[in-house]
């Protein structure tokens, strides 16, 4: 009978942190992991994640900042009896700190990531910026806060909007307004909360045609500000977000889109833990800027993998760029028989035609993931869906780009096996926090791969529900 190996272990719940520090240096004379009531050196504040308990002995997922800028993610382990704080601090440092004084080789920008250190307290793999930043500047952007509009599409999720809604009225950012769009409501929860808990802070729009790309055309055209920025009503915005996705628009009149950091709110499920283990929605702690007129050479498909821009829940654009471009595709998105793909279609869009696209990590959003085995099988048959249904509107909308997507097809396809392959642990890629004990089931890489050739089929699909429906800006 042949050998049956072992299923792994299943993934346990850890807590979710962030820890701010006033330098990733160790402090002179550091020694071992103290007790509790003596502040740990150099710690400015150990927070738990949103909602969470204070934090405490067991694992914990740890979002470590250099004086308030996110750097880098990490997991540690807490001793019971340990102060949590010198603990993670002790971790964070011996796996974030720079590097020595030593004479710099070729390789050393494209390290982004800090190697496993076996020895180290809770070893576990951690994501980092290239380099230990100064610490940020609140002032605002050089040339003055942009009048924004932050737009939120939902459908009969009234708490989580609430808990999103309250972290987008907190925002430090001076001059901005929330929108919320009611996606095809079945009821009339979603207009209450907004009448009873929020009045005239937060202005309510109805958009009866479900999908989500539909649902944020609505926002655009309800929208009055010259920024435009999209989160999902199942985040939780740092107080500093909406100031920090901004920024960019003030700084370089050529950026048409700017995404932000995306990290887990919690990581109590194992569907929660597996989808982060294996990426979640983080792009890393290196700020970037992509540029059309110069395609960057580590990026031979580009402009075509757009989900390495950025994700929908944490997205800005110049508003005359978006609605320039036609606005999201309303045969894409969550809602539509294409699944998905309504963000990636707008990113490409807003390339296509001209604009720089800046991902910065300092603009941050906690995500809560999806929490059965159900949810995270609908996400890996959508996300495949998505991936290919917003290549097929392109080709669609913008028949000029075929020849430029031909030619990368064959690097595509290559590339669309690997990223859909059974993958035995971790990915390597920035926001992993697991170790090689939580393999990507193939149950999931075939769901993904069912996806992907089921997404051109859908977007014919939903485009013929919407044909003729108008861009909502230029209704009469």
């Amino acid at each position: 009978m042949p050998h049956t190996p072992p299923a792994p272990p299943r993934p346990r719940a850890m807590q979710v942190a962030e820890l701010d520090l006033d330098s990733l240096e160790p402090p002179p004379h550091a020694g071992p992991h103290g007790v509790r009531g003596a502040p740990a050196p150099g710690v400015l504040a150990l927070r738990p994640g949103p909602g969470g308990a204070p934090v405490g002995p067991g694992e914990v997922f740890v979002l470590v900042r250099h004086r308030g800028r996110p750097v880098g993610t990490l997991t540690a382990t807490v001793p019971d009896g340990a102060d949590p704080a010198e603990v993670l601090a002790a971790a964070a440092r011996d796996r974030l700190a720079p590097p020595p004084a030593r004479r710099p080789s070729p390789g050393d920008a494209a390290r982004h990531r800090v190697a496993q250190d076996p020895g180290s307290p809770g070893a576990a793999r951690a994501s980092r910026r290239p380099e230990a930043p100064a610490a940020p500047g609140r002032e605002g952007c050089r040339a003055g806060p942009t009048r924004t509009s932050v737009v939120v599409a939902t459908r009969e999720r009234p708490g989580r909007l609430a808990r999103a809604l309250d972290s987008l009225l907190a925002q430090d950012h001076p001059d901005f307004e929330v929108v919320v769009v009611d996606n095809a409501p079945l009821t009339g929860a979603t207009r209450e909360l907004i009448e009873r808990k929020y009045g005239e802070r937060v202005r309510y729009v109805l958009e009866p045609v479900p999908g989500l790309a539909v649902a944020h055309n609505r926002g655009v055209a309800a929208a009055d500000g010259t920024v435009l920025a999209f989160t999902d009503d199942d985040v939780v915005a740092d107080p500093h977000w909406l100031t920090a996705l901004t920024a960019p628009f003030a700084e370089d009149p050529r950026i048409g889109c700017v995404t932000g950091l995306i990290l887990p709110a919690r990581l109590t499920t194992p569907a929660q833990i597996l989808l982060e283990s294996h990426g979640g929605f983080a792009k890393g702690f290196a700020p970037r800027t992509y540029d059309p007129a110069r395609p960057p050479a580590d990026e031979p498909l580009f402009p075509f993998t757009a989900g390495r821009f950025g994700s929908g829940a944490n997205m800005a654009f110049r508003a005359r760029a978006l609605r320039a471009a036609g606005g999201f595709d309303p045969a894409t998105g969550t809602g539509t028989a294409a699944r998905g793909g309504d963000d990636l279609y707008a990113f490409v869009r807003i390339l296509a035609d001209g604009h720089r696209l800046r991902y910065t990590p300092d603009a941050l959003v906690w995500h809560h993931h999806r929490e059965t085995e159900r949810d995270l099988r609908n996400q890996a048959f959508g996300y495949g869906a998505g991936l290919t249904a917003y290549l097929t509107a392109l080709v669609a909308r913008r028949p000029g780009l075929l020849p430029t997507l031909l030619a990368r097809l064959p690097r595509g396809l290559a590339h669309a096996r690997t990223m859909t392959a059974h993958r035995d642990g971790a990915r390597g890629v920035p926001g992993e926090h697991g170790t090689a004990s939580h393999p990507w089931p193939r149950s999931l890489s075939r769901l993904e791969r069912r996806g992907m050739l089921a997404g051109p089929l859908g977007y014919v699909r939903a485009r013929r529900r919407v044909r003729g429906l108008p861009l909502p800006w230029e209704e009469r």
